[in-house]
């Protein structure tokens, strides 16, 4: 398959404030540009901020990924700098995704979405390590999300973006396999907050059944269980 060429873009996308710490993750880093070439003093302030990152589970983070993309469509411009990051560790899967218009500021979006999704996953396994399935102390068990709270995004911006733009409303613009291997309810919810959505789909282990854990008001949950 030929190689999607490189968009000449402005430098200045890349530019922001110098890094006190150029740091670098002890976990394996790929960084790849879909269609730019991502300057070498870039990749240094991406490292140095999955560094930061790393910090919040230090032996569970197995490899990072990420990609960059640039949205040639002049409509997209606010949006045209894409950043994924994805984090892989022993208990699953972290990502988390941004645009912007410069990759400066879509790597700082992305960063400090995955940075909540982490502490978020990281609570969760405090509290399920406790044994409680919610905590009995809410200002306890959840005071390190407080400075981190956020709401969680629901819609896929880019992809919603591209409806608009094809005046395709109502089409399926994006599918995803998923892992079908069983879990707990309790594992199902630390992914949930790992990825960041507001529902999980998983066999649960105890019924073998398709499951969805979705998340209610304040910190409760529900689960949608098919039948047969």
């Amino acid at each position: 398959m030929a190689k999607t060429p490189a968009v000449l873009l402005d430098p200045a996308t890349f530019d922001g404030p110098t890094t006190d710490d150029p740091g670098t993750p002890d976990a394996p880093v790929t960084i790849r540009g879909r269609n730019v070439e991502v300057p070498e003093h870039f990749g240094a302030r991406i490292n140095a901020k999955l560094a930061k990152i790393e910090k919040i589970s230090p032996t569970n983070i197995q490899r990072f990924d990420v990609i960059l993309l640039h949205e040639n469509n002049p409509r997209l411009s606010k949006v045209s700098q894409r950043i994924e990051i994805t984090v892989r560790g022993k208990s699953g899967v972290a990502r988390a995704e941004a645009a912007e218009d410069t990759f400066y500021g879509a790597l700082e979006s992305a960063v400090a979405k995955l940075e909540r999704q982490m502490r978020k996953a990281r609570t969760r396994r405090k509290i399920s390590h406790q044994g409680h399935r919610r905590p009995q102390s809410v200002a306890e068990a959840t005071a390190e999300l407080a400075s981190d709270a956020a709401p969680a995004e629901v819609l896929d911006e880019y992809a919603d973006a591209i409806e608009h733009d094809e005046q395709l409303p109502g089409q399926i613009v994006r599918r995803k396999e998923h892992d079908s291997s069983p879990m707990t309810v309790d594992e199902a919810l630390e992914r949930m907050e790992l990825v960041g959505h507001d529902f999980y789909l998983f066999r649960d282990s105890e019924s073998g059944r398709a499951t969805v854990v979705y998340r209610r008001h304040a910190f409760d949950y529900g689960l949608i269980t098919l039948t047969e």
